[in-house]
C-alpha cells in the first residue's frame, strides 16, 4: 500500500510565497515521476510542473519563473515552491506520482490535496 500526502497549503497575501511538500510512505521503493496539478472552482484541472526521475523538469507556461518542483528520493518526497503569487494562483494543489513499489509494480497515486489561496 501506498499512501501520497500533500502538505504546506494555506493563505498568502498577492506576492507571497508558499512551500508544498508531497511525501510518499508505504511500499515505496521509487518514484519514477511525479506532477503537481491544481484545481481551481469551475476550471479544468491543470498539469504545473513535473519532474522525472532524471530530473527532467517541466511547468505550465502559467508558473515558469514563480514556481520550482524539486524532490529528495532518499525522502520520497516532492516539493513545489511557489513565489510571486497571484490571486489566479488560488487552487487545490494535489500531487500524483508513478511509484514503483517495493512489489515492483508501478502505479500512479493521488494525495487528497492542499488548499492555497492567494488574497488580500
Amino acid at each position: 500500500q501506498v499512501q501520497l500526502v500533500e502538505s504546506g497549503g494555506g493563505s498568502v497575501q498577492p506576492g507571497g510565497s508558499l512551500s508544498l511538500s508531497c511525501v510518499a510512505s508505504g511500499s515505496v521503493f521509487a518514484i519514477k515521476q511525479a506532477d503537481w496539478y491544481r484545481q481551481a472552482p469551475g476550471k479544468e484541472r491543470e498539469l504545473v510542473a513535473t519532474i522525472n526521475v532524471r530530473s527532467v523538469i517541466n511547468y505550465a507556461d502559467s508558473v515558469k519563473g514563480r514556481f520550482t518542483i524539486s524532490r529528495d528520493s532518499a525522502k520520497n518526497t516532492v516539493y513545489l515552491q511557489m513565489s510571486s503569487l497571484q490571486p489566479e494562483d488560488t487552487a487545490v494543489y494535489l500531487c500524483s506520482a508513478q511509484i514503483v513499489t517495493t512489489q515492483f509494480t508501478t502505479s500512479t497515486y493521488w494525495g487528497q490535496g492542499t488548499q492555497v489561496t492567494v488574497s488580500s
